[in-house]
């Protein structure tokens, strides 16, 4: 039996659902606290970092661009350049190939064994200059044959004319008859010609040992060698010895299209001279510089195309012979024509337009009429005047009534042409001593209470 006093103590009771619940409340709040300060050191530390005006650029965005496209306080940098009144030359392009005057195969007058080169291949040579040689012992022969039966035949002549004149005299004196006259008279003319015939003879013999040696028929460039010292040529060759091409003056044949026609034939007929110009295949070289000589009397109905000739001095001989080249002819010259660069042209379904800055710095949409283009100008028919601002970069940023600081596009100010620090590239730290452009300018007032609008970190 037990009593009271000795009595173990009775355990604590197990931890119930309200214990759980307490821990839990407690483990939330904590959790509760740190992701509300954390927040708050997050937003602190972004709107010191956030230079002034920069929730207002975000707001005046332009419709379909980000915020970082607006510029500060909605203005817009943009590359501009003024219309200016200049000559706009009017030039009609073709594809062409240089064809030489003249192409002529050296071939031999006479067949036998070559025995001397006087050319180098690849070299000019003049007309009549000494190109090679044949073996001229068979055509000397010849000519020693000719004389001699020349010579025979010559004394026959004479000794026949000294008989004439006897029988004239005995036919004076009636010393014979008048037939034996006749008779001698005949024989001298037919001696008379079998000496024009030898002569004839001899003529041709020397004019084949001429030919023995060849020279040059045009003046020009020959070409590599067909015929190697030692072997037998023949005046039946289709290759010949070798081939000279003429190079000064040279001309191009080229193709326009037809509808080109009336303006060149109206040049033509008022005897005006066509300046035309032979480029490179790249069009980054001009060749030569000459003049149109003619047109075609024809279209060539395949191709919608009518050729022209155009020749040129080609005294540096640049001009190769079947060498394709991009022909320029100046066919005008607008005088005094508003021109602006071709990029700040832009189309429209409705046509033609350009950004044009105003005073104020705000751009309106103005629609042109463009005339001829020379390099990356084109001049403006209608729609502007000469000292207007047109935008000509950044135009795919812009609407109408738009701001804009205008950065003339290579001039001082052209950020383009400005010295960078080495590593500028990521902070956006400028040369000390370059110039700022209005844009940055702009940038530069519109953050000044913040400490962090130099852009360095």
């Amino acid at each position: 039996m037990t009593d009271g006093s000795n009595t173990p103590p009775e355990p604590d009771p197990a931890p119930g659902p309200k214990a759980d619940r307490r821990h839990r409340g407690w483990w939330i709040a904590l959790l509760a606290l740190v992701l509300i300060a954390g927040g708050y050191y997050f937003v602190a530390k972004r709107s010191a970092k956030t230079p002034a005006g920069a929730t207002g650029a975000a707001r005046s965005a332009p419709p379909g661009g980000s915020a970082r496209f607006a510029g500060v306080g909605g203005v817009l940098p943009v590359g501009v350049a003024t219309a200016k009144t200049t000559d706009i030359d009017v030039y009609l392009n073709g594809l062409g190939a240089v064809t030489p005057l003249a192409t002529t195969v050296v071939q031999p007058r006479v067949g036998g064994t070559l025995v001397k080169l006087h050319f180098i291949e690849g070299q000019m040579v003049k007309e009549g200059q000494l190109l090679a040689e044949i073996d001229p012992r068979p055509f000397q022969v010849a000519v020693t044959q000719a004389q001699g039966q020349l010579e025979r035949d010559t004394a026959l002549l004479n000794g026949a004319r000294v008989d004439l004149k006897r029988y004239q005299l005995l036919v004076e004196q009636n010393s014979i008859q008048r037939q034996l006259l006749d008779t001698q008279t005949a024989l001298v003319k037919q001696y008379e010609g079998t000496v024009l015939a030898d002569q004839g003879n001899l003529d041709n013999a020397k004019l084949q040992l001429t030919y023995s040696k060849i020279t040059a028929p045009i003046s020009g460039r020959i070409g590599l060698r067909q015929v190697d010292l030692g072997n037998v040529v023949q005046t039946t060759g289709t290759t010949g010895i070798a081939t000279i091409t003429q190079l000064e003056p040279i001309t191009v044949l080229f193709s326009l299209p037809e509808d080109q026609i009336p303006a060149v034939m109206k040049k033509l007929r008022a005897d005006a001279t066509l300046t035309t110009e032979a480029w490179s295949r790249d069009q980054k070289t001009k060749l030569a510089t000459g003049s149109l000589l003619t047109m075609d009397n024809q279209v060539d109905a395949s191709t919608g195309t009518v050729k022209l000739k155009a020749q040129f001095d080609n005294a540096d001989h640049l001009l190769f012979p079947q060498q394709f080249v991009n022909v320029h002819m100046l066919l005008d010259v607008v005088r005094g024509a508003t021109a602006i660069p071709s990029a700040a042209i832009q189309r429209s379904s409705t046509g033609q337009f350009v950004y044009v800055v105003k005073d104020d710095h705000t751009v309106t949409v103005r629609s042109v009429t463009t005339g001829p283009t020379q390099g990356d100008l084109t001049a403006i028919n209608s729609g502007l005047q000469p000292g207007e601002t047109v935008v000509v970069d950044g135009i795919d940023k812009l609407r109408e009534g738009a701001k804009v600081a205008p950065v003339a596009r290579g001039g001082p100010t052209d950020p383009a042409l400005q010295p960078v620090v080495p590593g500028a590239a990521r902070s956006g730290r400028r040369h000390a001593g370059a110039p700022a452009s209005p844009a940055s300018a702009a940038s530069h007032a519109a953050s000044a209470p913040a400490p962090a609008a130099s852009g360095t970190r």
